[in-house]
């Protein structure tokens, strides 16, 4: 006989009961269980950046993660998001559809150019830490979705005014 499904917003198998010794170390019940995270139960509630909006799957705050946070982002039609970056936070891209543009300045020749990042279903981008970017959704009909790694566990969003061409120094 299969165990049940968990029910949404549920977050933990419900055949894992805490035990007394989970009472007094508040993170033990986070730490020894797998957690479930319904499609349904992301949390909008995380950083967010202008012309885009963040959902929330994984993190400290919903499963006790110490170093990963993971979630989605979705880019309305023809819209652009604010220019931000996301700290030390190295980050991991998905994208599950649409085709975003992933846009930043490059001047590794010399003269600061910018560069767009043109994705399709399936593939990946990466983001290094504290580089400036936007994301971009020049479709004027379809939603575009990724899905976001970060090596820590909470969202870090910083909002620029404008993209800039990242230092040796990180600034």
């Amino acid at each position: 006989m299969s165990e049940p499904l968990t029910t949404p917003g549920e977050g933990f198998h419900p055949h894992l009961h805490e035990t007394p010794d989970d009472a007094a170390d508040p993170a033990a019940p986070l730490r020894t269980r797998l957690h479930h995270i319904r499609a349904d139960a992301l949390d909008g509630g995380t950083a967010q950046t202008g012309g885009m909006r963040r959902f929330a799957a994984i993190s400290g705050r919903s499963v006790g993660s110490e170093k990963l946070w993971m979630g989605q982002t979705h880019v309305a039609p023809a819209t652009a998001s604010s220019d931000h970056h996301h700290g030390a936070s190295e980050t991991a891209i998905y994208v599950v559809s649409g085709r975003p543009e992933f846009v930043f300045l490059d001047d590794s020749g010399g003269t600061p150019e910018e560069v767009r990042l043109r994705a399709s279903p399936g593939d990946y981008i990466f983001v290094p830490p504290y580089v400036p970017h936007r994301e971009e959704n020049p479709d004027p009909r379809q939603e575009a979705v990724v899905v976001i790694a970060r090596s820590t566990q909470e969202a870090i969003v910083v909002n620029l005014p404008h993209l800039y061409v990242l230092t040796e120094d990180g600034t």
